[in-house]
């Protein structure tokens, strides 16, 4: 916005410091922009955009303008730089030698993000979508099919630029390039989704580490969608970040009341329903899915626990995601064990069911142990390896019982695997979290996909903040 060579000053009505240089400005015989009241001076800068344009953190400002051009800048009243500024002397006798001015409207937090997306040229590159008067928001979006089936918040530009800066990484950036439709997805785009599914802007680091997880070839995004399974992304989140977003690794750290929990689990899945095209009865398949589908997000609970972080133990120290493809909460109830030994059995006895007790080498699995159950780990200095290590030597299972046909269930391995020992997990096909709530003799598993290279892996990507 171009201003005439010569003094400009940006005032406001409510600001005193602009009422007590009122005289001053009319005999300077600057051209003066008033922010709200359109009848004070000739200009009026109700819309805000030339103090935003120019910056105007402080009313008053006065501008000395050259070529169209800033040439210098006074905040506020001082008799010494006004006069410095204009090469005027004398200026205000009988005004005091100083006053601070006020803030300028268009710094006005309730203001700022509707001023940027009017202003700023921020170039975001999403496609707007216009709505007739009538037209509720919230069902519009529900019936173009960009919903979970649950109301999303309406991505307005300044909703998308308030949480656009909970990074610094470039809005056009592409984050990953997001299954089944193999779309690449910005950081624009996580941040539509983002807002859609109630994530606030420092929740927005940890979304774009897990679709980037989620997108890895090793995840097998699209064949998790594909299948008729139960399965879909579930998120750990390890590291400092976890406390200050507010997430909850405590009482009932799997449920619902979180915020960060919840959303950052939903802004995965909308991302991979309106940028990649995953959606429930077109490729996503699943005969029964599970409410996980929804967002199934949780931090891991580092304090107390008798193991590393999971992801440190999977080489990625600090603020970082891991992404599993869970399938479910199976419930692990012992309230008697007092020994690691005892304990340890009962988890691999839960274990041996997960996806069947009869296939060994199919699904992977994650064992949440609870505070209460880790404590008998912690005490007796079990580490992650020591349980896993003695979990997979309990269920190292005689192939005789597994084979199809033994025990009257025709499900189970081909005969001719019979006379071996399996195991029940792939090496690495089990990951041990520790989570929950201080009370209560429970833990869980959450049982995974088709494990390996013929399903899905667990990934675990850095967070960049």
């Amino acid at each position: 916005m171009q201003l005439p060579d010569g003094l400009v000053a940006v005032v406001k009505r409510e600001c005193p410091t602009c009422v007590l240089v009122e005289p001053v400005l009319r005999e300077l015989g600057a051209t003066v922009w008033c922010q709200d009241d359109a009848g004070w001076f000739e200009h009026e800068d109700l819309e805000l955009e030339l103090s935003y344009r120019w910056n105007i953190e402080t009313v008053p400002t006065l501008l000395r303008i050259e070529d169209g051009e800033e040439a210098a800048r006074v905040v506020g009243w001082s008799r010494e730089q006004w006069e410095g500024l204009t090469g005027v002397t004398g200026l205000g006798t009988g005004l005091p030698e100083h006053r601070p001015g006020c803030g300028s409207l268009s710094v006005d937090p309730d203001r700022i993000d509707a001023l940027e997306a009017r202003y700023g040229g921020t170039g975001l590159g999403s496609r707007r979508v216009e709505l007739a008067d009538l037209e509720d928001e919230h069902e519009a979006m529900y019936d173009r099919g960009w919903t979970d089936g649950l109301p999303v918040v309406p991505p307005t530009p300044e909703r998308v630029l308030r949480m656009l800066r909970g990074t610094p990484r470039d809005p056009q950036e592409v984050v990953a390039v997001v299954p089944p439709d193999l779309v690449e997805c910005t950081v624009e785009k996580v941040a539509v989704n983002a807002v859609m599914a109630g994530c606030l802007p420092e929740h927005l680091p940890v979304v774009l580490a897990a679709l980037e997880a989620a997108s890895a070839d090793e995840f097998g995004l699209h064949g998790l969608l594909a299948t008729t399974y139960f399965s879909g992304p579930m998120i750990v989140v390890n590291g400092p970040i976890t406390r200050r977003i507010g997430m909850n690794s405590g009482v009932n750290a799997l449920g619902q009341g979180n915020r960060a929990n919840a959303t950052i689990g939903r802004a995965l899945q909308l991302v991979v329903r309106n940028v990649g095209g995953g959606r429930p009865g077109e490729i996503d398949r699943a005969t029964l899915g599970n409410p996980g589908k929804y967002s199934f997000c949780f931090a891991e609970r580092e304090e107390d626990s008798p193991f590393t972080p999971l992801a440190a133990d999977r080489g990625v120290p600090g603020n970082a995601v891991t992404v599993f493809a869970g399938s479910g909460v199976q419930p692990v109830v012992d309230q008697l064990s007092r020994t690691p030994e005892s304990l340890a059995r009962s988890f691999a006895a839960c274990l041996r069911v997960n996806g069947h007790p009869k296939l060994p080498l199919a699904f992977d699995a994650v064992l949440i142990v609870s505070p209460e159950h880790g404590r008998l780990f912690r005490e007796a200095g079990w580490d992650r390896d020591r349980l896993v290590a003695e979990i997979g030597a309990l269920l190292t299972l005689p192939s005789d019982e597994l084979i199809r046909g033994a025990g009257g269930i025709e499900e189970g391995i081909q005969e001719r695997l019979a006379g071996v020992e399996l195991p029940k997990f792939r090496p690495g096909g089990l990951l041990v979290v520790h989570a929950g709530g201080d009370a209560g003799l429970f833990s869980a598993i959450v049982g995974g996909w088709v494990s390996g290279s013929t399903g899905s892996a667990p990934v675990t990507r850095e967070v960049r903040t």
